[in-house]
């Protein structure tokens, strides 16, 4: 009996010694829960350890140091995981570096802190990417226009823009919503912050902190938007200095001809656009399509770009998934016009029947940004009103997977640009 337990423990002790490594499958046979292992990656690179995102193996897997905390965090979260030998790990590394493949690892060092740009007393769901953040158990902190304009930017490595209006024209829902008192209410909340932060008008104010979040990006920080941030923030840069605000929205008349004040050169990602003037219209631009969109809910899906993984680690970060066909959903913002996308904008998904650019990267400075259109990936029609979306029930979610793709970006080992 002694020999049997001895022989027992022997045997344990093997495995424990083989067993170096937990890969996090990403692969839409082998994970139940895509979101929450990101929550996982994030939550071992708090406790300063490294791991290897590995790209285009299985849906952009995850290969973490062993443990018996990360084995049973795994399964509190319900994600998915496999023990590897060590032997095992070098082999599937080995593979991946082969020139062969369209795949690489990738070291993530250290996890990102993450701010969340929103105004005060918003919920969670009251946006996609606080919703899916707040799922993954990945932290977050909530800043808004005082901590942007004293420079409290710096702290973070990453910056959403909550679905913000920096226009100055309150998302331009003054046509069906002018009466009513949600309007109202935040429409009395921005004028009192506004005259707080020592500026007569709305649209002064977000124009400078659009210019602070320009200036974060240009720094080195990360930028990620979705909706009518996206769109809004680059018309606010063009637009500076240029009263393209009607009465209703500042209290005076816009500037004569002001379309031919706009200098695109300020723009992260669009040019050559024609600002909506009608302040009834539900439109900021024309770099939105969604008034010109003749897609049906059934049809609507766009396609992730193919990168190489070795030559163009970035791109291929950002667009890691279990699929490369994400259905579509709209926004006050749906998709981009193609036309007026920068050159030097790298389009990442795109519907090719509609011609339309629906997740899009660029450079600015010594920074990233990513623009990503729409408002709820798993509300296809998402209004003022409605449901907040139960991520429970969506826990494999492509859509969902593009925003965690780049929460994780900034905790990757830079490496040169090969192209």
């Amino acid at each position: 009996m002694r020999k049997y337990f001895l022989l027992l423990s022997f045997f344990y002790f093997s495995m424990s010694l083989m067993a170096s490594n937990i890969l996090i499958p990403m692969d839409a046979e082998s994970q139940k829960n895509h979101l929450k292992a990101y929550g996982i990656t994030y939550w071992v690179l708090s406790k300063q350890q490294k791991v290897h995102w590995l790209l285009n193996y299985r849906g952009g897997s995850f290969l973490l140091p062993d443990g018996d905390a990360i084995r049973k965090e795994c399964q509190i979260r319900g994600v998915s995981f496999e023990i590897l030998s060590t032997a095992q790990s070098e082999s599937i590394l080995a593979g991946i570096s082969s020139p062969s493949k369209n795949q690489d690892a990738v070291i993530l060092e250290k996890a990102p802190k993450i701010a969340v740009y929103s105004p005060k007393g918003n919920h969670p769901w009251d946006d996609a990417v606080t919703m899916v953040l707040t799922y993954a158990e990945i932290p977050y902190v909530t800043i808004y226009d005082e901590e942007v304009l004293s420079d409290k930017l710096a702290l973070y490595d990453w910056l959403h823009l909550h679905h913000e209006d920096f226009t100055g024209q309150y998302g331009k829902f003054y046509g069906s919503y002018k009466a009513a008192p949600w309007y109202i209410e935040s429409k009395e909340n921005s004028e009192i912050l506004a005259s707080k932060l020592g500026y007569s008008k709305v649209s002064e104010e977000k124009r400078d902190v659009a210019l602070k979040i320009r200036n974060y990006v240009i720094g080195g920080g990360f930028m990620f938007a979705m909706c009518s941030a996206t769109d809004s923030f680059d018309i606010a840069l063009a637009a500076e200095g240029v009263d393209i605000c009607e009465p209703m929205f500042d209290g005076d008349a816009s500037e004569p001809n002001y379309q031919s004040k706009i200098d695109y050169k300020k723009t992260f990602a669009f040019t050559d656009f024609t600002l909506e003037r009608n302040p009834t219209v539900y439109e900021f631009s024309t770099i939105d399509m969604t008034r010109i969109r003749q897609l049906s809910k059934e049809s609507d899906y766009f396609s992730l770009m193919d990168f190489s993984a070795k030559w163009d680690p970035v791109p291929t970060m950002l667009c890691q998934n279990h699929t490369s066909l994400v259905k579509g959903f709209m926004g006050q913002t749906t998709a981009f016009n193609r036309k007026q996308l920068k050159s030097t904008v790298l389009v990442l998904g795109e519907n090719k029947i509609n011609s339309e650019a629906r997740y899009i990267h660029g450079i600015k400075g010594k920074g990233f940004f990513t623009f990503y259109g729409g408002h709820d990936p798993e509300d296809y029609q998402h209004r003022v009103g409605d449901p907040k979306t139960e991520l429970e029930l969506h826990p494999t979610s492509p859509g969902y997977r593009l925003i965690l793709n780049n929460v994780l970006f900034p905790a990757a080992r830079k490496k040169k640009k090969k192209t």
